[in-house]
C-alpha cells in the first residue's frame, strides 16, 4: 500500500484553477511514492473527516484566495483577495486530523499562511511596498534566493550543490508567486528560513519540543512559501519535500517500519 496524501483543491470558486493547479501537487506526490487525495471543497465535515481518517498525511496547496484577516485580527487591507471560507474550513480540519494522529503536513504557499493562521499566527497582508517582486509567477523559474538556518528540518533536506553555505545559512533558489506572508509565528512553528533581501517568512517548521495534541509524538510539519511542486523535475529539494512527506506518511501506514514513540 501507498501512503494516502489528502490534497484540497485550491479553491471552491475558481474551477479553472483547480483543473490547471491541483494535478502538480497529485504529480509530485506520486512521483515520490505517494497517492494522491482529492479532498472535495464543497463536501460536508464529516465526510472531509471520514476522508482524512483514512490519509496518511496532508499537502495543503496555493490558492488565489487569501486567509480572511478576521481570522488572526486584522482588518481588511484593500489588498488582500477574497476569503475562501471552504478552503479554510477543509485545511482546519486536516490540520487537527494531522496532529490528532502525528501525520506528517506539507503546506505551500497559501498553505503556509493557512497552517499558521490555524496555529494562532498573523500575516503580513501585502508585500508590494517591498523591493523583492514575491509576486513573480509560474514563469519565472528563479525569482530569488531564501537563507535556510542550520540544523533544521528544511537544512536537512537540501544538498550543498543547490543550497550552498553562505554566512552560516544555506542559500537556496526559489520560484515565487505570492503577495502574503507569515508575520508573527503560530504557535509551536519557528521560522527556518527568510528572503535575504526584505526580511519575508519564507519556511515555517514544528519546533523541535512541538507534540501532536493527541498522540504526543513528533509530527513532521514544514510550510514553504515557495511552489516546490512547479519544479519537481529539476529541484533536488522539491523533490526532498515531497518524498520525505510521502516517507512520513509511510510510518503511519506501518508503524513498526519506524514511528517513535513518545519521548
Amino acid at each position: 500500500m501507498k501512503p494516502r496524501i489528502a490534497i484540497p483543491v485550491p479553491t471552491s470558486t475558481d474551477l479553472t484553477y483547480n483543473t490547471r493547479s491541483w494535478p502538480a501537487y497529485a504529480n509530485a506526490v506520486a512521483a515520490a511514492g505517494g497517492e494522491p487525495v482529492q479532498i472535495q471543497l464543497d463536501s460536508s465535515p464529516a465526510q472531509i473527516l471520514e476522508i482524512a481518517r483514512t490519509c496518511q498525511g496532508v499537502c495543503l496547496p496555493g490558492s488565489p484566495a487569501d486567509v480572511n484577516p478576521a481570522l488572526y485580527g486584522e482588518v481588511l487591507d484593500p489588498a488582500t483577495a477574497v476569503a475562501d471560507p471552504a478552503r479554510e474550513a477543509a485545511d482546519y480540519l486536516l490540520l487537527e486530523d494531522a496532529a490528532d494522529h502525528a501525520k506528517p503536513v506539507l503546506a505551500i504557499c497559501f498553505g503556509i499562511q493557512s497552517l499558521n493562521v490555524w496555529r494562532g499566527g498573523t500575516l503580513v497582508q501585502d508585500l508590494s511596498p517591498l523591493p523583492v517582486n514575491h509576486s513573480a509567477g509560474s514563469k519565472v523559474a528563479i525569482a530569488h534566493a531564501v537563507v535556510v538556518a542550520e540544523n533544521t528540518l528544511l537544512a536537512s533536506l537540501l544538498t550543498p550543490e543547490e543550497a550552498p553555505e553562505s554566512n552560516g545559512f544555506l542559500r537556496l533558489p526559489v520560484n515565487t508567486s505570492h503577495h502574503q506572508s507569515v508575520a508573527a509565528p503560530g504557535d509551536g512553528l519557528r521560522i527556518v528560513a527568510r528572503c535575504p533581501d526584505d526580511g519575508v517568512v519564507e519556511a515555517v517548521e514544528n519546533a523541535p519540543e512541538w507534540r501532536a495534541s493527541k498522540s504526543g509524538r513528533p509530527q513532521f510539519l514544514l510550510g514553504v512559501q515557495w511552489h516546490p511542486e512547479r519544479n519537481y523535475e529539476i529541484s533536488a529539494a522539491s523533490r526532498a519535500l515531497f518524498a520525505r512527506l510521502v516517507a512520513e506518511g509511510a510510518k503511519i501506514l506501518a508503524p513498526e517500519a519506524g514511528l517513535s514513540e513518545p519521548s
